[in-house]
């Protein structure tokens, strides 16, 4: 294969693409693309037939949630999730950007979200007119995450209807992921967002772990 060949599902994240990588989340595909910390993979959040394709794609344990990716507080209210005043100063400072809040849902789950600070995931999610996205890393369980389209897309083609291509992304590092109820928080994964960081927000307690 040529050095500037890139296979078919590799598209570069024009306006023109990214409505059709919407199109094809809405349908139930699985779709890839850059955030601001590496490549993801997105299934529709309300299609239990597509998100089963996601973890047989990732190798993933079905027992480990998937955070869904909204544009802004808007999205998690609509999801049903009960946000706090902490959930909302959180959000205020560190949205769009590395932090994934998990929060209560009315039927007392915990639903996880993340506001991504990447001009393509923002503009694909204005595309997809109020369809939640659920996105997690684009590798293989237990394997680095992907920080190019083409390791995206290497990892899991076979599933991928596409992969957007919006050039190498250089966080690396998963988001952080913070469980808040009320104004109590925990962090479940660390990440970009530090203990620092989050103890500048009033009125959050952070549990030590």
């Amino acid at each position: 294969m040529a050095a500037n060949t890139r296979p078919a599902g590799i598209l570069p994240a024009t306006p023109a693409n990214i409505r059709h990588a919407a199109a094809a989340l809405r349908a139930g595909e699985l779709v890839g693309l850059p955030t601001e910390t590496v490549y993801g993979v997105a299934a529709r959040a309300d299609d239990p037939a597509a998100i089963a394709r996601l973890f047989r794609a990732k190798g993933r344990d079905e027992s480990k949630q998937v955070a869904r990716f909204v544009a802004d507080l808007d999205g998690v209210r609509a999801a049903g999730a009960t946000v706090s005043d902490v959930a909302r100063r959180l959000a205020a400072a560190f949205w769009p950007g590395p932090l994934t809040l998990v929060l209560p849902g009315a039927d007392g789950a915990w639903l996880g979200f993340r506001a991504p600070a990447h001009d393509v995931a923002q503009a694909w999610l204005r595309e997809l007119g109020g369809v939640i996205p659920a996105v997690t890393s684009a590798n293989r369980s237990g394997k680095a995450p992907a920080g190019t389209a083409a390791a995206a897309w290497a990892a899991l083609s076979p599933h991928l209807s596409m992969v957007l291509d919006g050039g190498p992304v250089t966080g690396g590092q998963p988001s952080t992921v913070l469980r808040v109820a009320g104004a109590e928080a925990e962090i479940l994964r660390p990440g970009p967002i530090t203990a620092e960081h989050l103890a500048r927000i009033p009125g959050l307690h952070l549990r030590s772990t």
